[in-house]
């Protein structure tokens, strides 16, 4: 059940006609009272011998009695209450109390004898009701409505529970701001299926994503073709800028436009600038880093991919040790990566990759500050995405695409994780509803290089399929019975043996690939353990061109003769943060 307490408006008349009018799109339907002050207020849906001005003239009374100098300027208070799609149609007398409810706590009617408003709650529609106050009490005083907002999101939080609706995540006031109803109204009549708002909010989080200067940042504004506007102070600093779509208009003919932080918090000019200007004093392998140093290029989007899985994965292990701003600013740039991820890719995974990306946007903001500068190999992996440019749905820019989603569903599930431990309720939420967007990309990218896979280990010798059983059984016990009754095995069975014919010992291969947290999120630890070693060994995510293997090497040596398994696990400790 969600409140939206709305600014104070000056015409009572005014919001009883759209109240009881027929909407824009004649969308309202039965407009009539489900409460009010005194429980016997006028109804003009009800009784055609009732005008608005007869509502109007009692709800405004109080108002009136006072001296024309002390009268509020902005007398009207107003708020919508809407249940959530999946609750249950609530009757008229359900809608009265929570009206009731609501007035009471956020002080417009408290009630117990105290003084109060004069209200009116509306109901149009199956789903919501709107709340109409006039900001007097009777006594002529001002009520106590400090906060209204918070306290009928509390409020909405308890009526919840007790009618068995939907519980709502609790708010932290961090989130982007909501389309109002005016803005998706214009966007139904434009038949836009999204709000300006929020398609300018998307539009210039991509844009963000990887830039490493003022410059870059607003080239890519104006690529992506929005009109922009800067706010410049006299002496010639850049203070702020907005943005509006082409074609989106006020009456007048002029364009829209909505400043950055009115789009989300974390686009306001001063915290975009935050991400290339801070210096940090390590990187994660010790060197000196600024973040605002020239950045390397990328050859192509498989490389891209590649190193943007690495970054991924180095940052799934800040989670483990991490302080909160750092974490909290590796959430941050994940979300660059899921933007720029979306943005580039092929059509068949665009759309879920594209979902993920704005449901994890919810996610990359909290109270948590953002240590920005730790961030940087995320942040640079977003940028060589972008400049990698746009990957192939097959080939090595397919298979490295399902590779880098392997990877960033466990970067989010940890987010995820940490958001829970900090009660961040929306956060957690969000986090979780982008990685079952990247699981369902997951499976369109990796259907045909996973299918090459398996019909490789399909099609290897028994003896070396044996072998490879063997490795994982004497590597990784503890999950070895598990791994071989899943249906990938075989396609990792034809990865350990394509690491070992490069050269690598696949025992220890596997031991660093398990060490490593987030495995019993996994729907198949196969396919997880194939996209790790295949990144750890350097092998080419897309295995159709290479050579099948033969039966040259069927005598399996003892793992135990050859390298203990704790040696190889205590090895692996030591390098892992290397991979």
């Amino acid at each position: 059940m969600i409140p939206s307490v709305n600014a104070a408006g000056s015409r009572t008349i005014g919001l009883l006609a759209y109240l009881y009018g027929p909407g824009t799109h004649e969308e309202h339907t039965d407009p009539h009272l489900v409460a009010s002050f005194d429980g016997m207020s006028p109804d003009p849906g009800r009784d055609p011998d009732v005008t608005f001005e007869d509502l109007q003239q009692l709800l405004d009374q109080p108002v009136q009695a006072l001296p024309e100098h002390a009268r509020p300027a902005k007398h009207v208070w107003h708020t919508s209450v809407r249940a959530t799609a999946d609750d249950r149609i609530l009757s008229d007398e359900e809608w009265g109390e929570i009206a009731r409810r609501i007035v009471a706590a956020t002080g417009i009617d408290p009630g117990d004898g105290q003084p109060g408003c004069r209200w009116a709650a509306v109901r149009h529609a199956d789903d919501h009701i709107h709340i109409i106050a006039t900001l007097v009490c009777e006594d002529g005083s001002r009520p106590d409505d400090f906060r209204s907002g918070k306290r009928a999101q509390a409020e909405c939080r308890l009526i919840e529970k007790e009618l068995g609706l939907h519980q709502v995540a609790p708010g932290d006031g961090t989130a982007a701001q909501r389309p109002t109803s005016a803005e998706r109204h214009k966007a139904e009549r434009q038949g836009r299926e999204r709000t300006a708002r929020e398609e300018l909010r998307e539009t210039v989080r991509r844009s963000v994503a990887g830039a490493q200067s003022e410059g870059e940042f607003f080239d890519r504004l104006a690529a992506a073709g929005l009109l922009v506007r800067k706010r410049v102070a006299p002496s010639g600093d850049l203070l702020g800028y907005k943005v509006a779509l082409p074609d989106d208009r006020n009456k007048k003919g002029e364009p829209v436009f909505y400043p950055g932080a009115r789009l989300a918090p974390d686009l306001s000019l001063p915290r975009i600038r935050e991400r290339w200007t801070t210096t940090v004093p390590l990187s994660l392998d010790g060197e000196g880093v600024t973040a605002d140093a020239p950045l390397r290029s990328v050859p192509g989007p498989a490389s891209a991919r590649r190193s943007a899985t690495t970054a991924a994965w180095q940052a799934v292990l800040v989670f483990d040790d991490g302080d909160d701003g750092v974490i909290s600013a590796h959430i941050a740039a994940a979300g660059e990566v899921l933007d720029a991820l979306a943005k580039t890719s092929a059509a068949h995974t665009r759309k879920q990759l594209g979902e993920a990306a704005s449901a994890f946007e919810r996610a990359s903001r909290s109270h948590v500050r953002a240590a920005r500068g730790h961030d940087r190999a995320l942040r640079q992996a977003a940028r060589d995405l972008v400049h990698g440019g746009p990957a192939l749905g097959r080939g090595e820019d397919g298979a490295s695409t399902a590779m880098l989603i392997d990877m960033a569903f466990f970067l989010v599930t940890a987010a995820a994780a940490w958001h829970g431990r900090k009660e961040h309720a929306q956060q957690a939420a969000a986090a979780l509803q982008a990685a079952e967007h990247l699981r369902a990309a997951y499976q369109a990218a990796a259907g045909h290089p996973m299918a090459v896979l398996h019909q490789r280990g399909r099609l290897l010798p028994p003896a070396l399929q044996r072998r490879q059983a063997a490795v994982l059984r004497e590597a990784v016990p503890e999950l070895a019975e598990q791994v071989l009754a899943e249906a990938g095995w075989p396609a990792l069975a034809s990865t350990l043996a394509d690491a070992e014919a490069a050269g690598h010992e696949p025992a220890e291969l596997l031991v660093q690939a398990t060490e490593r947290r987030e495995l019993d999120t996994a729907s198949s630890v196969s396919d997880v353990l194939v996209w790790r070693l295949r990144r750890l060994a350097g092998l080419p995510a897309d295995a159709s061109a290479m050579p099948l293997h033969s039966s040259s090497t069927t005598d399996l040596p003892s793992l135990s003769h050859t390298n203990n398994p704790t040696d190889i696990r205590q090895d692996s400790r030591n390098r892992a943060r290397g991979h």
